[in-house]
């Protein structure tokens, strides 16, 4: 099982010179596995570098990220396939579900462990088991048009479980949701955080969902600072 996740003085400068920007100025973060914690901060504050830094999208300038028991950054990159890292040890869940139009449910969870090399068939199994955890295996043979909006936003979680990732980070996933929804995907997240030991950080604005986090992360001006969060069971 994974360890988490945990980020030591992390920087990002873009530019140089008198023109040079930091959006990162020295994030220090860790999620143990099992936790979601929340990620908040104003525009502008430095949330989505962190994360593209995360998910290995963007390279940082300085500072230290330990994935499970490696470290995958350490003032550069210490992995050398940074598109196998993104598919199989972090899990994405977006705003929008993404999901691919002309593929069925189960075809759509199961594409990443095929495109890892896993065999078709237990791909599909593994595909099936989480679309049963998340209550939409009723739905596994149907086409992402024919979702509602809660429904999609499932199978999208399912998709950034599927690999079995130590880490899962969920940019706004609840935006576009009702309370209700939003309650429900934060629970989804909590349960299978536990179930497979996860780490994962969401960012988000969502006022209704904060109160469930037990720990936060704010981050200004490219700096962050933890605090306790209420912790409360999402209803």
């Amino acid at each position: 099982m994974g360890k988490g996740i945990r980020i030591e003085g992390l920087r990002k400068r873009y530019g140089a010179g008198d023109t040079a920007v930091d959006a990162l100025r020295g994030v220090d973060m860790v999620v143990a596995p099992g936790e979601v914690v929340g990620l908040v901060g104003p525009s502008g504050s430095g949330k989505s570098t962190l994360l593209k830094c995360l998910g290995a999208v963007i390279e940082p300038t300085a500072g230290r990220m330990t994935l499970g028991d490696e470290v995958i950054y350490d003032d550069r990159w210490k992995v050398r396939d940074l598109r196998a890292l993104r598919r199989d040890r972090i899990g994405f869940v977006f705003q929008a579900p993404y999901l691919i139009p002309f593929l069925d449910v189960t075809d759509n969870v199961a594409l990443l462990p095929m495109l890892a090399g896993v065999p078709d068939g237990e791909a599909r199994r593994r595909a099936l088991e989480l679309l049963g955890a998340l209550d939409v295996q009723h739905r596994a043979r149907a086409m992402p048009s024919q979702l509602s909006g809660g429904e999609q936003q499932r199978v999208a979680i399912a998709r950034g479980l599927v690999n079995r990732p130590p880490v899962i980070l969920a940019d706004e996933p609840t935006a576009p949701l009702d309370s209700q929804r939003a309650m429900a995907v934060i629970r989804i997240l909590n349960d299978m955080a536990r179930k497979f030991e996860t780490a994962v950080i969401v960012v988000t604005h969502d006022e209704k969902i904060i109160p469930t986090f037990q720990r936060i992360y704010h981050i200004r001006d490219g700096v962050t600072h933890e605090e306790a969060g209420e912790g409360r069971t999402p209803a």
